[in-house]
């Protein structure tokens, strides 16, 4: 079974609540990829979960140190928190690009999924802001130039475009609905596999000798509703996506 990197999926969140003339502040800390993982696991892959401020300091920085892995999936993270760790941002010092890494694995064999949310490819205020990073060179998927979410708290329905390809085979329409979603558009010599409204909403395709894929929505609440996550196509989608990508690596280990 395949070695998975996780980062991402996680955030704090601080609150000021005022009762009358008093007011105190609390704060919380929330992940947000339990059920993705279980999906994993229980297909027998290794998941490594690296939350948003584990990542920012333990995150690879060298090709080396990323073929202890599979495939690398990066969800709800921001390209700063890879940009900028502390050495460089607080030390002023020089460290490797990750994200030029990231790519550079790719094309030796790695794979790489990005999962949409409101930091992943250009995000809330494009403040995400993958595009035009090197790793945007290597994804299957052109990003806006702002603000890309589209939120459809209506609930939209994905439907399949490519029902015999692997990742998702078996997995019929019709799809739950979804709550918002990245507008994305895929690249020439890429193939989507399912599309939400006039966008696609999952993206594989070859870079070098390695496989990327793109899923414009997020891995679980709030553009995916608990609906989704319960469906039995949610496990089955992230397992087969997951065997896909690892089946095409190109790496000697």
């Amino acid at each position: 079974m395949s070695r998975v990197l996780l980062a991402g999926e996680s955030w704090s969140t601080t609150s000021i609540h005022t009762k009358g003339f008093d007011s105190f502040i609390t704060s919380l800390y929330e992940e947000g990829a339990a059920d993705f993982i279980v999906a994993l696991e229980a297909a027998g892959h290794e998941v490594t979960f690296q939350p948003n401020h584990i990542a920012a300091e333990q995150f690879p920085n060298t090709v080396d140190a990323l073929n202890a892995y599979d495939i690398v999936v990066l969800s709800d993270i921001g390209s700063n928190t890879l940009l900028m760790p502390k050495t460089v941002f607080v030390g002023g010092q020089s460290a490797p690009n990750r994200l030029s890494v990231l790519a550079e694995w790719v094309r030796e064999g790695g794979a790489v999924l990005m999962v949409g949310g409101y930091l992943s490819f250009q995000g809330i205020e494009a403040k995400a802001n993958y595009r035009g990073t090197p790793l945007a060179e290597v994804l299957p998927v052109l990003m806006e130039v702002g603000d890309d979410r589209e939120e459809t708290p209506e609930g939209s329905i994905a439907h399949v475009s490519l029902a015999d390809h692997p990742v998702v085979q078996g997995i019929t329409d019709p799809w739950p609905r979804i709550l918002g979603y990245q507008r994305l558009v895929a690249k020439d010599g890429t193939q989507v596999l399912a599309t939400v409204g006039d966008n696609p909403l999952i993206v594989v395709g070859e870079h070098g000798k390695g496989r990327v894929a793109a899923f414009a929505s997020d891995m679980g609440p709030h553009w995916m509703p608990r609906e989704f996550v319960e469906w039995p196509g949610y496990a089955r989608l992230w397992q087969q996506l997951t065997a896909w990508l690892a089946a095409g690596k190109g790496r000697d280990q």
